[in-house]
């Protein structure tokens, strides 16, 4: 079974702007040893704060109770014992010793010879088995010493190869190499020294991390270590999405993560970084499921000719059909079956009509709009059940927004007022007053995205996409207006009529 180090707590948190708090990293743990199974998780670095040592202690309690322990690991560093005193003060066993594997990271960093960085490692190494703390080694910068102080890596590996570590690390510390000289390296070190365990660490720089992941399973090593989202420093690390789906589709590997989670996952990590996750993200990106040609949703129909191996059940999503000026009948029709309306060829050349018409304006057209769409093109009675009546938004500095909110429901209209912390804050707070009083069920506000073009116009159009939950199906709504807290309450009055329906 191929190995899996998740390191979104440690490496990924060194993602610019990233911190997690204490209670969101014990949250991500949990997600990446339960939900996800991965085989080992870097969970911090040594000596890093005050805060960390209790974070860090929390997650091995929960750990500790739940048979977790042994899959948990802490980076530290050749200090003689002091990292490992903090590991072992925190509650781990396992410690990643930083080592030095390259000749200049070790002649100019550390200003020692390699003579002397041996010694210092052998005697971590030494108090780390009287602590009985289990150690892995990391070879820093590795590629960098692969490519210009080989001697340097096989002076190391020599003299550490028969003492008590379990795996050796290989860092592509700075991003600098490519699948051909990653395939080789990683074989050669295969090859010096077969009965070792290796993992190999990649880093994006060049957008390669995935290509290099791929070179060195290849080449036989037994653990690749990942991030999710591929959050890490300067362009990250390989996302752990996209190395699971080439693991299990192209190198015919077998792993122990489970698929159906990653997705979910993924957007709970997304939210608390605050890094988007972009739309065309492999594996769990918005559109990567999505087709856009009416020729793709026409080959579809005739025995999944668009489809590949990457199916988005696997990840727990489902294919999407876009609508716009590419989508054609096809595209239409598959969005038509999935909400189980049928029209004639007549509507449906006036609905297809309409959808291109609305494309060429750039709108974004999604399934949920279909209804609205298709009763402004056949002319029927407004589907809306639920009309805004009127609202009145209050913003003064010193006193808490309010706001007073008149809708109609089923052509009998309520009002009420409300404070809040922002003017959609109020607007809501008034709105869910409303729906209290009729004993009427609210959904879950799960994202708030608002998009606005660039180029600085004050009355370019805002458009607000919100993420619903309501009943256990997750949907969004959009509303498009130059202001931003009006295009909010747009995408709200479409969502209270779809949840009418639901």
């Amino acid at each position: 079974m191929f190995e899996i180090l998740d390191t979104t707590l440690r490496d990924g948190e060194q993602t610019s702007s990233v911190s997690f708090a204490s209670s969101e990293k014990l949250h991500i743990a949990r997600l990446l040893l339960v939900d996800l199974n991965v085989d080992r998780l870097e969970i911090a670095s040594a000596k890093v704060s005050e805060g960390e040592f209790e974070t860090v202690k929390r997650i091995t309690r929960w750990a500790t109770v739940r048979n977790y322990i042994d899959r948990i690991e802490v980076l530290g560093f050749v200090d003689g014992d002091i990292s490992l005193n903090w590991v072992r003060d925190a509650g781990c066993k396992v410690m990643n010793l930083l080592c030095k594997g390259s000749l200049k990271h070790c002649t100019e960093q550390l200003r020692k010879t390699p003579e002397q960085h041996l010694a210092d490692i052998r005697t971590v190494l030494k108090k780390a088995e009287k602590m009985k703390i289990t150690i892995n080694i990391y070879l820093e910068d590795w590629s960098n010493g692969m490519l210009h102080s080989p001697d340097y890596v096989f002076y190391l590996m020599d003299n550490l190869k028969d003492m008590n570590i379990k795996h050796f690390m290989l860092p592509d510390t700075l991003g600098i190499l490519n699948p051909v000289n990653t395939g080789q390296f990683c074989q050669t070190m295969r090859e010096k020294y077969p009965d070792l365990l290796f993992d190999y660490h990649a880093h994006n720089d060049y957008d390669l991390a995935v290509g290099n992941v791929f070179a060195a399973v290849h080449a036989g090593v037994s653990c690749i270590h990942t991030t999710i989202n591929g959050l890490g420093e300067r362009a990250g690390n390989a996302p752990l999405a996209s190395v699971i789906a080439i693991l299990h589709d192209q190198l015919h590997q077998k792993t122990n993560i489970i698929e159906e989670n990653l997705n979910r996952v993924s957007r709970i990590v997304e939210s608390y970084s605050g890094l988007r996750i972009p739309n065309n993200q492999p594996v769990i990106g918005d559109s990567v499921f999505t087709q856009c040609a009416g020729i793709h949703a026409d080959g579809d129909n005739k025995n999944k000719l668009y489809y590949n191996d990457l199916l988005p059940e696997r990840f727990g999503r489902a294919r999407e059909y876009a609508l716009g000026k590419t989508s054609g009948k096809s595209n239409i029709k598959k969005n038509l079956e999935a909400m189980g309306i049928e029209l004639d060829e007549v509507s449906m050349k006036k609905l297809t009509a309409r959808i291109i018409e609305l494309g060429d304006k750039k709108e974004i057209i999604t399934q949920d709009d279909l209804p609205y769409i298709i009763s402004d093109v056949l002319h029927r009675a407004n589907i809306d059940r639920i009309k805004m009546i009127n609202y009145s938004l209050s913003l003064t500095h010193g006193l808490r927004p309010t706001a007073t909110v008149r809708i109609e429901i089923d052509g009998k209209e309520y009002e009420q007022t409300a404070p809040g912390d922002g003017q959609y804050h109020a607007f809501s707070k008034a709105l869910w007053k409303i729906y209290t009083l009729l004993d009427k069920p609210k959904p879950a506000l799960k994202d708030y995205n608002v998009s606005i073009p660039t180029g600085g116009r004050t009355d370019a159009l805002v458009q607000t996409t919100i993420t619903w939950n309501f009943n256990g199906k997750e949907f969004k709504t959009r509303g498009l207006d130059v202001d931003q807290t009006e295009s909010a309450i747009k995408a709200t009055v479409k969502m209270l009529n779809m949840i009418e329906n639901m």
